[in-house]
């Protein structure tokens, strides 16, 4: 049971969470296709910073490394969504 306390088991669980609303949820015909499209790579920006800092373990690196994958995440999630509402 010590694995359930553990930060990782945790967010996994959270990661597979998400997956699942992505999956079964977001991409049926529930909502929008704009909203199903900006949820899912919202949902996507997420899970790529928990796996960043939890199981790259940038969680504990400098600040200045943790900044720059973190503007990184937003930069590009930011990109992508621009171009994609762009040519809709």
């Amino acid at each position: 049971m010590w694995m359930l306390r553990e930060r990782v088991t945790a967010v996994w669980l959270g990661l597979m969470a998400l997956t699942v609303l992505t999956t079964w949820i977001l991409s049926k015909d529930v909502v929008a296709p704009a909203a199903a499209v900006t949820g899912i790579f919202l949902m996507a920006a997420t899970k790529v910073r928990f796996v960043m800092l939890d199981f790259m373990e940038l969680r504990d690196a400098p600040v200045l490394v943790r900044a720059v994958f973190e503007a990184w995440i937003v930069v590009l999630t930011g990109l992508i969504l621009g171009f994609w509402f762009l040519t809709t």
